[in-house]
């Protein structure tokens, strides 16, 4: 069955001009990505269930070099064109010297590497200037480093993949553990009062309806939530422009038990029907 994914992105381009780089960039955007496919079998990667089931935007890297890999690439698009699947090839460029001297940089070998840097960059435009010309768009990275590549490609093809979205875990934890390592934002609720100190609360968790009641009656309590979701609101934008596929919040008390869970649910929650791709996770929770 011939995937239903609206479009197909096939990478190419001149070694040295930043495919691999943009590979990334399109993963961490969220698109399914596939580096170094043989061109013959372009159309059985693209229509194969595995592929299909995970719900991305298909990217193929594909090396151009490859004995009739212009014929193949040819027949593969046409027949993906009559199965009603839509590709666009991206060919990655840059101009001679800009290639020659990010060789020498890298000190590494020309995979056309039989003569001089200078003739095999020579020999390889030759051999994939058909292939240019098949290109639905040329980026030419000549003047770009990693991050004006990145960039580019954000502002092209940002919330043209199917899964876009942000990867966002809300976590609670308690600061006599220590904050979560990988957290892009901590929050300190101790300036709330602790259900600690009463007795009918303090074996009981955050997700306790009455905990939660308790907490949630303070007027600080829903200022912090009101003056948060700004600020997420805010910041997840601007995450998603800079190409972060994962931000971690975490939201701290002492120990982790009672005031940061109910924030961290209220959160959590909030994300989620705010149709963001959110999980909850409570850290210290069960071991008070």
């Amino acid at each position: 069955m011939v995937s239903k994914r609206p479009e197909v992105l096939l990478l190419v381009g001149m070694s040295g001009a930043g495919r691999s780089a943009s590979a990334n960039v399109f993963e961490d955007l969220g698109y399914y990505v596939i580096e170094n496919l043989p061109t013959n079998l372009i159309q059985s990667v693209v229509e194969s269930n595995d592929v299909a089931e995970t719900n991305k935007q298909l990217v193929l890297t594909v090396d151009g070099r490859e004995t009739s890999a212009q014929s193949e690439l040819t027949k593969s698009l046409d027949r993906l064109s009559q199965s009603g699947v839509l590709t666009r090839v991206i060919f990655l460029d840059a101009d001679n010297d800009s290639l020659i001297e990010r060789y020498e940089e890298n000190r590494r070998p020309h995979p056309m590497g039989k003569d001089s840097l200078d003739q095999s960059v020579k020999n390889e435009r030759e051999l994939l200037k058909p292939i240019r010309e098949l290109a639905d768009l040329v980026i030419d990275t000549s003047d770009m480093n990693v991050h004006d590549l990145r960039k580019r490609i954000i502002e092209g093809f940002q919330g043209t993949a199917s899964n876009q979205d942000l990867k966002i875990s809300v976590t609670s934890f308690g600061f006599k553990n220590g904050s979560p390592r990988d957290a892009d934002l901590v929050l300190d609720v101790r300036f709330l009062p602790n259900p600690h100190w009463r007795d009918e609360l303090r074996d009981s968790t955050g997700q306790a309806p009455m905990v939660r009641n308790y907490v949630l009656s303070f007027e600080d309590a829903q200022m912090f939530l009101e003056k948060t979701k700004d600020m997420i609101d805010f910041l997840l934008p601007r995450f998603t422009s800079e190409g972060k596929s994962y931000v971690g919040i975490a939201i701290g008390c002492t120990g982790g038990k009672h005031r940061s869970v109910v924030m961290t649910e209220e959160i959590g929650k909030w994300l989620k029907s705010d149709g963001k791709d959110a999980v909850i996770i409570h850290r210290d929770m069960k071991e008070n």
